[in-house]
């Protein structure tokens, strides 16, 4: 994990964008936010600028966005490989992004959708905006590691840029603009070209049988057996199907592919069994007191 403040990631020269502080005595870095000069303070000392009969002279808006943008420029390679890493099919694509993929584009084709962009949309909300979007505002997910809130600021200029990158829509943008769309403004017509040809490329492979998908996932089963509690997946999944049982049962009910496996009758007996051992805890737990 790098960190974005870490001075070995970003050399102290000449050209890293600083703000001189001599009042407060010290020098700053500033990276694509500008931090609250008061919540930058120690807590004894925050007010004491009001209380010092006026307030500290401030500096151009223009300045900001000038250092901001310079700031920008030295992550903008990190920022480029981070998106080239997520949005690359040079390696196989995992077979679940391709099955899945693939099963929007067969649900638009039987529903007689043919607007490119809500299959589009449909692709962004299941991949980017669920999974990778996550994981940029929230490294802990998958690192050991600890963030401070202005790291946590920067990741969020970074993942919002990525969020923008994932949509068809074109972003006007003015004088009033948020500064964090101003700084990647000219990035994000490049990146929305890297999100489409990965849709693209994804969509040209070869497709996934359900039988190849089915081996890939009894082999994850294998593979984290001893990793994964299966009980609380289970339970976790029920309470999803539970909580929209009816809607289920009827789509069950009325899909063909799904009367020949007789998937309705299935999961209705999957809820009995639940809801009988339910019964039996409950009862059991009473007796006991």
């Amino acid at each position: 994990m790098i960190s974005l403040s870490d001075p070995a990631v970003l050399p102290l020269s000449s050209e890293t964008p600083m703000l001189d502080d001599g009042e407060e005595g010290g020098v700053r870095l500033w990276h694509l936010v500008k931090a609250s000069d008061e919540a930058e303070l120690p807590k004894h000392r925050r007010g004491s600028v009001r209380e010092k009969g006026g307030e500290r002279a401030k500096a151009i808006p223009e300045i900001y966005l000038t250092r901001l943008l310079s700031m920008k420029g030295t992550l903008q390679k990190f920022v480029d490989d981070l998106f080239t890493a997520i949005l690359s099919t040079s390696r196989p694509v995992p077979l679940a992004v391709k099955y899945f993929f693939d099963l929007l584009d067969e649900q638009a084709l039987q529903h007689s959708i043919t607007d490119p962009e809500t299959i589009h949309i449909w692709k962004t909300n299941s991949l980017p905006l669920r999974f990778w979007i996550n994981i940029l505002k929230n490294p802990q997910f998958i690192f050991d590691v600890q963030t401070s809130d202005h790291v946590d600021a920067v990741l969020s200029v970074i993942a919002q840029t990525f969020m923008d990158s994932c949509t068809i829509a074109d972003h006007k943008l003015g004088r009033d603009s948020p500064i964090n769309k101003l700084l990647y403004a000219r990035d994000i017509p490049r990146y929305k070209q890297m999100v489409e040809r990965y849709y693209g490329d994804i969509k040209q492979t070869i497709s996934a049988s359900d039988q190849e998908m089915n081996s890939a996932l009894a082999e994850l089963s294998r593979n984290y057996a001893a990793e994964v509690n299966c009980h609380v997946a289970l339970h976790e999944l029920y309470k999803y199907i539970n909580k929209y049982y009816d809607q289920i049962i009827t789509a069950l009910e009325e899909d063909a592919t799904a009367q020949k496996m007789q998937l309705g009758c299935r999961l209705q007996q999957i809820a009995a069994a639940v809801e009988n051992k339910k019964k039996t805890s409950y009862f059991l737990s009473k007796n006991k007191r």
